[in-house]
């Protein structure tokens, strides 16, 4: 069977979803696979960040709670030999002799937005070379951030392509009158708009019609924040999404949403309206990422069965798609990781 790595190298360069701050103090070590690389994640006493390579320096034990690993006092924790690593990646103490200064761990750069923790993965080890946006301004306002994960077969320039597919969200979708309004690249970042109308049920008691501008700033592959306002009732909302791939054939798809109160909506939400404005917009956050996630399980019918085509067939009303995927070629830097054959645009 054909798969994406065929024509699309696995793992494009850029910084790429770990896990939430809150979940990772939680469990206090955490370990998976992520872009082809076994890794652990944990929070020191001081709530430093350590994303690591998953293998001792020292005999090359697997440093997971699967295989023992633990944190105590905020290092890390072999569980062949009890070497200790603090979060800098450095050995700082043994059992039985003086730690050697060698030892150190493999280490990612990270990077945190509202709680979400990122981690750098660059071609041959590559340092990073472009950063995530600044945080977005939050507050009172905004409910908290409410997450899902889909995992499939795919590839993160795939699912981001859907950012300037405008064709796909009618047909595929269902949406109407779909217009796009903005389309520019600036380095690493895209910013991709459009307009359309859509029918919402919302508790399955009532349709609503609405009319819904989007704008989306795509930062590499793996991460894409949009902002979505809902005109018609008034409802702005926010939603990250993050691919990352795992193994080179599957990736996780992670989807995080927020809600801004509405105070005075423009239109009554039937079933919502008696209910105190915090718990209402909690509930509205809810079912926003429900519908969300039923959306994108009727891309992943499709990512998970298609193969990419370069040079694809392009026709007039396909839009930007071959400049996304030339802006995207920045991402392979070494020759071996290009795709394998120029694109040819209808653009």
């Amino acid at each position: 069977m054909a798969t994406y790595s065929d024509e699309l190298p696995p793992f494009p360069e850029g910084w790429y979803f770990i896990g939430h701050r809150k979940s990772i103090e939680r469990a206090k070590l955490i370990e998976k696979t992520w872009m082809g690389e076994e890794i652990v994640a944990w929070a020191d006493e001081d709530g430093r960040i350590c994303v690591a390579d998953a293998f001792c320096p020292h005999l090359g034990s697997h440093m997971g709670p699967t295989t023992g690993g633990l944190v105590r006092d905020g290092c890390l924790v072999c569980p062949f030999h009890g070497f200790e690593f603090d979060t800098t990646g450095q050995c700082v103490a043994t059992p039985n002799a003086p730690p050697p200064k060698a030892a150190r761990l493999k280490l990612y750069e990270t990077r945190e937005i509202l709680g979400m923790i990122f981690a750098w993965w660059g071609s041959g080890g590559r340092a990073p070379q472009w950063h995530l946006p600044d945080e977005p301004p939050t507050g009172a306002e905004w409910t908290g951030l409410r997450s899902t994960i889909l995992r499939f077969r795919g590839h993160p320039q795939e699912t981001t392509e859907n950012s300037v597919d405008v064709e796909h969200l009618e047909y595929t979708h269902g949406y109407h009158d779909v217009k796009p309004t903005d389309f520019s690249v600036d380095g690493a970042y895209l910013k991709s708009c459009f307009d359309f109308k859509a029918v919402r049920r919302i508790l399955g008691l009532v349709d609503i019609h609405s009319e819904v501008s989007v704008i989306t700033h795509v930062h590499g592959v793996g991460y894409s924040f949009v902002e979505i306002h809902e005109t018609t009732v008034g409802i702005k909302s926010r939603m990250w999404v993050l691919t990352t791939p795992v193994d080179g054939e599957f990736v996780e798809l992670t989807m995080v949403n927020q809600v801004r109160e509405v105070r005075k909506p423009g239109r009554f939400i039937s079933g919502l309206g008696f209910l105190p404005v915090p718990l209402r917009h909690r509930l509205l956050n809810v079912f926003i990422l429900r519908e969300e996630r039923r959306f994108v399980l009727q891309d992943i019918v499709i990512w998970d069965r298609k193969r990419y085509r370069s040079p694809p067939r392009l026709c007039r009303t396909d839009g930007p798609i071959g400049k996304y995927r030339r802006h995207c070629r920045q991402f392979y830097p070494e020759p071996a990781m290009a795709p394998r054959s120029p694109d040819r645009h209808a653009d």
